[in-house]
């Protein structure tokens, strides 16, 4: 008889968990693999591209997009979605935009832009627990409440009058050892959010939920306080992201950050987190939001018109969905030769 180890996994799940780590390795990799040679490609037709100052813009535009992308691997590896990231990217940068104009420490300002989106991601717990609907559909709405609180309160207009003079600005929107402090951020974030996942309590309980979530429940893990924590989680790094983007931008547009749900969600599927939860990978969703950020800069290198920017974004979702796909049968393929 098969015995049942720790968050009900068994000694049959336990020995298919390599296979899958190897393909999860496999499919963060490739897509640094294909970001890499996709640069040498565009720089081979534009040698301008391949220049320090556009590579480190690329990254820079990248960030935000990277680390509400972080944030979303934890949610797909428990077979969530969160739609309202890019809402709270804006809601959050607006509203610390509208504290700094009215007088207040920026550097506090910062900490209640991170707190917000924190709280913001709380609300979406809250509304998922209690009203009893999916994420998906939940976020799909506080996205719409989110947006537009941050138009009203923005009244549908840039926040200027920023005190652009204050260590704010120059240190988060500056660089450091050559490169933009959000990017060193972003590194941090990334390798903190990996520790988490990976080697944690906590990870483990994300990835037991998504890999069986009927086993999880049985072994005594609490699937709606693991989601509570992980949406605000989500919640804070948007917040992050707005506070991040408010420095380099140092203004705030009530519709920044439209879309950025999408790009999040296609950067973490791209980077190998497959939406059928149980594995994710923080370090794979950052490099798909890179890639992501390279494809759309090189459309402008080669003149392409920016509405084609969602196509070539879809098309390298379809690409990598289909080599999900692939690798997908050839685990099953090799857990059948196992006799898994």
């Amino acid at each position: 008889m098969i015995g049942r180890t720790e968050a009900g996994m068994t000694e049959v799940d336990r020995r298919v968990v390599p296979t899958r780590t190897r393909v999860w390795r496999a499919e963060s990799s490739s897509v640094l693999v294909a970001t890499v040679v996709l640069v040498l490609l565009i720089g081979v037709l534009r040698p301008a591209f391949l220049t320090f100052g556009q590579l480190k813009d690329v990254l820079n535009g990248s960030v935000y997009v990277a680390l509400l992308a972080a944030g979303m691997a934890f949610l797909l590896a428990m077979r969530e979605i969160d739609l309202s990231v890019g809402a709270m990217f804006g809601l959050s940068l607006i509203s610390t935009a509208l504290l700094m104009r009215d007088g207040f420490d920026p550097w506090l300002s910062c900490l209640a832009g991170i707190a917000l989106g924190a709280l913001l991601g709380l609300a979406n717990a809250l509304v998922v627990r209690h009203i009893a609907i999916p994420a998906f559909v939940a976020t799909l709405a506080t996205m719409q409440l989110y947006r537009g609180l941050a138009v009203a309160l923005g009244d549908g207009q840039q926040v200027t009058g920023l005190p652009l003079e204050h260590s704010f600005f120059s240190v988060l929107g500056g660089d450091f050892l050559g490169l933009p402090v959000s990017v060193w951020i972003l590194v941090v974030v990334t390798a903190g959010l990996t520790v988490v996942l990976r080697w944690t309590p906590f990870g483990y309980r994300v990835r037991s939920i998504g890999s069986n979530p009927d086993a999880a429940a049985f072994s005594g893990i609490s699937i709606p306080r693991t989601r509570l924590y992980v949406l605000v989680l989500v919640g804070a790094v948007a917040g992050l992201a707005g506070v991040l983007g408010l420095a380099f931008f140092t203004s705030g547009d009530p519709n920044i950050g439209v879309g950025f749900e999408l790009q999040a969600i296609a950067a973490a599927v791209i980077g190998g987190t497959p939406l059928r939860g149980g594995v994710a990978t923080v370090v794979g969703a950052v490099f798909g939001a890179v890639l992501l950020g390279v494809v759309s800069s090189g459309l402008v290198y080669f003149s392409i018109p920016a509405n084609w920017s969602s196509f070539a974004t879809g098309l390298v979702v379809l690409l990598a969905v289909g080599v999900d796909s692939a690798l997908r049968r050839r685990q099953r393929a090799r857990e059948s030769m196992l006799g898994l």
